[in-house]
């Protein structure tokens, strides 16, 4: 019986993330003029999560081109099967900006996803996360899914939170161009979380999870909405294995 093949790690950013990257960060400071602190917590080697807040599609632009050094983060599939030009633009230009393709969602997607950013991180690289799971619609900061703990307690990886402010003001929620608004990037001191235990306890994950997310509400001072960003399962099925079960999503 053949043994199951180990799935190679993600490809590092190559020369037309450097030369996208290049081009794009000094039209953005130009544009823009966004205010950037802290980068000198970010680790300039080595495996490290950069877990931010998440405002806006913009986040995912920002942040690559805020940072000291390349990073990768995951996307959704879709934004690489289009066909035609504009799925060929589309598939350039988010590879090109160090995203890898995932399908979201809860249960075995989710560790797929997880997987992919475990594979980033052994490979020494840097890699963005959203512990909220998916964007924030009302500027409020929601609880951390746990994804975040497990692949900083699996790997060893440093954790440093990110803040954003002002995202969602340059392409609000069906806004179809970006508009020209002041934006923040705060680097946060880099976290240790080995403390609370191993990535196999629920209790440590959740509370490193919780150490995180303390720490992005710190560098956005956010109001806090005590819940996850999700809509309510619907269907009683549903809500009631909700509660048997609370899963968790990337």
């Amino acid at each position: 019986m053949e043994a199951a093949a180990v799935p190679s790690p993600p490809k590092r950013p190559g020369p037309l993330y450097r030369t996208v990257r290049g081009i794009l960060k000094p039209l953005v400071h130009v544009v823009y003029r966004p205010t950037i602190l802290g980068t000198e917590h970010v680790p300039a080697r080595g495996p490290v999560i950069l877990a931010s807040n998440h405002l806006s599609f913009i986040d995912s632009i920002a942040i690559p081109l805020t940072a000291p050094r390349p990073v990768q983060f995951l996307a959704k599939s879709h934004y690489f099967t289009g066909t035609g030009l504009k799925g060929w633009v589309s598939r350039t230009f988010f590879g090109a900006i160090g995203a890898v393709s995932v399908e979201r969602g809860a249960g075995s997607q989710a560790q797929e996803a997880l997987d992919q950013g475990r594979r980033i991180l052994e490979a020494g690289n840097a890699f963005a996360i959203y512990p909220e799971g998916t964007r924030s619609l009302d500027g409020r900061l929601y609880r951390g899914r746990t994804g975040v703990a497990w692949l900083a307690l699996t790997t060893g990886a440093t954790v440093v939170p990110v803040g954003l402010v002002g995202t969602q003001e340059i392409q609000p929620v069906g806004a179809k161009r970006p508009r020209i608004r002041p934006v923040t990037v705060r680097f946060g001191e880099p976290l240790d979380l080995s403390h609370h235990g191993p990535a196999t306890s629920g209790r440590a994950r959740r509370a490193a999870t919780d150490e995180i997310m303390a720490a992005i509400h710190a560098l956005t001072g956010q109001e806090l909405a005590g819940t996850y960003n999700e809509a309510p399962p619907s269907g009683t099925l549903a809500k009631l294995a909700d509660r048997i079960a609370p899963h968790e999503r990337v």
